[in-house]
């Protein structure tokens, strides 16, 4: 006779997490960051925290990270899990594919499965999937109106969720029904790579120094690859006029991505597909134009009898020799017109454009892929196999941070075949891009090492934020001021500050001597790029103490106003301020302040 107890002992033995971390090193796939990221997780939910964000790099695996985070929550008996995606259909069935292929238990399912009347969730583990959008929300609240204790896990949480109408006294429709899901004993995790606006708009009042870190896989190439401070750029970059939108120069890439196809194939024995992402704008009309030159090269290319054959071959044979030699040049475009009819191009432009076939996009169907995007391509889609972007998305206005650290597609595991990839750009919507990232990764130094809250820096020409996003009762507008991590203070500090080297080599010993958590490696590699008086752009001041400051907190260090007084009178032409300030504890901070025209905002309610 079977034993109705032992088979339900033997249901509720399962080890959901560990399982999933199995299925992931059966692929070969690191999973040391992933468990970084939800033991970091499941310690905040331990002391309370009930509001707060993960963080990590663009295109740096975050969705097998929510699975095995989906899977830890399940084993630690939360019931009820809900993950809420961008408005899009497209990005909803490809994130609901990848959790029911990972046989996670139970198996996710649709909000529209979800709420239908003969549709239980009084009992048993359910994990639900649901776009923002204000109409799915409302149903998917009615269902769960009298079920409490429910884990909100916001993918892409800084994209529709923050309350922009949080300076007229007002709410959002799309944070209000989120606010409702959470109710009062909800649990509210937000994932990002950019959590910027999360941060200033106070959405949910998420904690900052309780933010969890995901560090990206041993494979990942990201913002040090592509925009490198002090080291060679290992990738092609083809910079081009800034005011020249001639699409000459969107054939020439189109020329460069074929050829380097086509190198990379007659190299091995295998054949495989590879993509080139256009993003030029946003507006689907400009789409159509993107798509003509691809159409005119591969239709010319196609047709040997076509007038343009002969002129496109020509320049194929110039290009290849250059790149490949001449030696090589012959058989790289014999192969291109061999294979020139495996083309697909796939215009990725609206969210609900139901017939975009994302899957070919997104996992290149044909040798040659070509994709035309929008606006839907910055945010939650991943491209296998890019190997070229054609990128000339420039704004008229500012450069909003969290947008354009969006839109790196080209960030995720390229390392196979980075030589290979082609970035072509114009040259200062680069620069700008590599500010971008700059600001964003100094802005996060303090909080990786939980010792802070970031500071999010601005300029005359990128800014942190949307503006309406910030919550201006509650955010500081500073001309100036970062602080980093905590640190013991010696009286020996002050020798290698009174020292007549220069002042990068005093703050090399001083880091030296403090660690680089307490004066990060990058801030310095960012002061060194920006020098414009010369080696008198950096000065180095005598330390402080805080403790005849009034209205300064002496154990944290901080003050609202700023800790640094007048900067110019004894270094007339520094822009970059270091001074070290302690108390009488002797714990000190690095207090570094820019005398230019960058902003940096700061949340009070987190300080």
């Amino acid at each position: 006779m079977i034993d109705v107890g032992k088979l339900r002992a033997i249901a509720s033995q399962r080890d959901r997490y560990q399982a999933q971390l199995a299925r992931l090193t059966k692929l070969s796939k690191q999973t040391s960051c992933i468990e970084a990221a939800v033991t970091s997780a499941c310690e905040t939910l331990e002391t309370g925290t009930s509001s707060f964000v993960i963080y990590g790099e663009p295109q740096s695996g975050k969705t097998e990270m929510m699975i095995c985070l989906t899977a830890k929550l399940l084993d630690d008996g939360h019931r009820i899990i809900i993950h809420l995606l961008n408005d899009s259909v497209q990005l909803l069935q490809q994130n609901l594919d990848r959790f029911q292929r990972s046989n996670l238990s139970p198996a996710a399912r649709n909000f529209s499965d979800v709420i239908d009347p003969d549709y239980s969730l009084a009992t048993g583990f359910h994990v639900i999937f649901c776009k923002k959008n204000a109409s799915d929300l409302s149903k998917l609240n009615q269902k769960l109106e009298r079920i409490g204790e429910k884990v909100i896990i916001d993918d892409e949480a800084d994209f529709a969720t923050p309350n922009a109408l949080i300076n007229k006294g007002d709410v959002t429709r799309i944070n209000a029904l989120i606010q409702q899901l959470i109710s009062d004993d909800g649990i509210y995790i937000g994932v990002t790579a950019t959590p910027a606006r999360l941060d200033l708009n106070n959405t949910f009042e998420n904690d900052n120094e309780r933010w969890v870190n995901f560090p990206p896989h041993g494979a990942y190439t990201g913002q040090d690859v592509f925009f490198p401070l002090d080291s060679e750029i290992e990738f092609s970059l083809q910079t081009l006029p800034d005011a020249d939108d001639s699409p000459k120069y969107l054939r020439e890439a189109i020329f460069r991505f074929l050829i380097r196809v086509a190198a990379l194939n007659l190299s091995t024995s295998t054949d495989e597909n590879f993509s080139m992402l256009i993003h030029t704008s946003g507006k689907k009309l400009d789409h159509k134009s993107d798509k003509k030159p691809i159409d005119d090269v591969m239709n010319a290319l196609s047709d040997v009898h076509s007038k343009k054959f002969e002129s496109y071959t020509q320049e194929l044979d110039k290009i290849a020799s250059k790149l490949y030699g001449q030696g090589q040049a012959g058989r790289i475009i014999g192969y291109i017109v061999k294979n020139c009819d495996q083309t697909t191009t796939v215009i990725m432009n609206s969210e609900r454009d139901k017939n975009v076939d994302f899957k070919s996009a997104t996992s290149p169907a044909s040798m040659f892929t070509f994709v035309i995007g929008g606006n839907i391509v910055s945010r939650g889609v991943t491209f296998d196999n890019l190997l070229s972007m054609f990128f000339t998305r420039d704004s008229k206005h500012k450069i909003q941070q969290d947008t354009y650290i969006q839109r790196a597609r080209m960030f995720g595991s390229r390392k196979k075949h980075l030589s290979h990839f082609e970035l072509t750009i114009p040259e200062q919507l680069y620069l700008d891009w590599q500010r971008c990232f700059v600001f964003h990764k100094l802005a996060l130094e303090a909080i990786k090492t939980k010792k802070g809250s970031p500071v999010w820096l601005a300029d005359q020409r990128i800014a942190a934020v949307a503006s309406n996003s910030i919550d201006k009762a509650n955010v500081l507008l500073d001309k100036g001021e970062m602080s980093f991590p905590i640190f013991n203070y010696t009286d020996d500090l002050e020798k290698i500050i009174e020292q007549k080297s220069d002042a990068i080599s005093r703050l090399k010993k001083i880091q030296a001597k403090i660690g680089s958590d307490s004066l990060p490696d990058y801030l310095l590699q960012y002061v060194q790029r920006i020098l414009p008086n010369g080696p008198n752009s950096i000065a180095l001041h005598e330390s402080s103490t805080i403790e005849r400051m009034k209205d300064a907190d002496k154990t944290k260090i901080e003050r609202t106003k700023g800790l640094f007084g007048q900067v110019r009178r004894e270094f007339p032409d520094a822009v970059h301020h270091f001074k070290v300030f302690f108390n009488d504890k002797k714990k000190a901070r690095v207090i570094y302040k820019f005398n230019g025209n960058i902003s940096f905002l700061k949340n009070l309610k987190n300080a």
